[in-house]
């Protein structure tokens, strides 16, 4: 039997999964992961550039593949990216995880990302694009999650202490 995460983050750009899944996975004693990450190095380039070089089609088949190998072979905590719940296959493959929606509002998403152009998706009037983006994701990030955690005002210390009381999960 293969190895399965042991918590999955998922939530739009900017919210805190990294943050939150790298001390998530101190606190626990596991592996931390990040299908960006994994992109990242994978393809030798940064998001955006294979945004710009290639599209929104192409980065996602990327994105689907770095998330099926993530989810197959890792049992710590993963952080997978904005969009990577877009996926009809990702969502059912999520089904029965251990999934934490970490939510925010438009203003914390200003507050923390400035909603900067380095966000290919976020290039022409950030917060309206952000606040479709949201329209378009929520109802499937919530579909996905086990338990939905609010960063809103809160250190990524206080999120991580609520997702681990919102699985019930023992602290190392």
């Amino acid at each position: 039997m293969s190895p399965v995460p042991l918590v999955v983050l998922v939530g739009p750009m900017g919210v805190g999964k990294s943050t939150v899944g790298q001390q998530l996975a101190e606190r626990l004693g596991v592996a931390y992961r990040d299908t960006d990450d994994d992109i990242v190095a994978e393809q030798g380039r940064e998001i955006a550039e294979i945004f710009v070089d290639e599209g929104e089609p192409a980065f996602r088949s990327i994105e689907k593949r770095a998330v099926l190998t993530a989810l197959a072979g890792h049992d710590g905590v993963l952080a997978l990216g904005g969009g990577a719940i877009l996926d009809a296959d990702t969502r059912a493959l999520l089904v029965g995880q251990r999934v934490v929606y970490l939510s925010m509002d438009v203003e914390e998403a200003v507050k923390r990302t400035g909603l900067n152009v380095a966000r290919p998706l976020l290039a022409v009037n950030p917060r309206k694009q952000w606040r479709e983006l949201m329209e378009a994701r929520r109802n499937l990030y919530e579909e996905v999650a086990t338990a939905v955690v609010a960063t809103d005002g809160r250190t990524p210390e206080e999120v991580t202490r609520a997702v681990l009381d919102a699985l019930e999960l023992k602290k190392a």
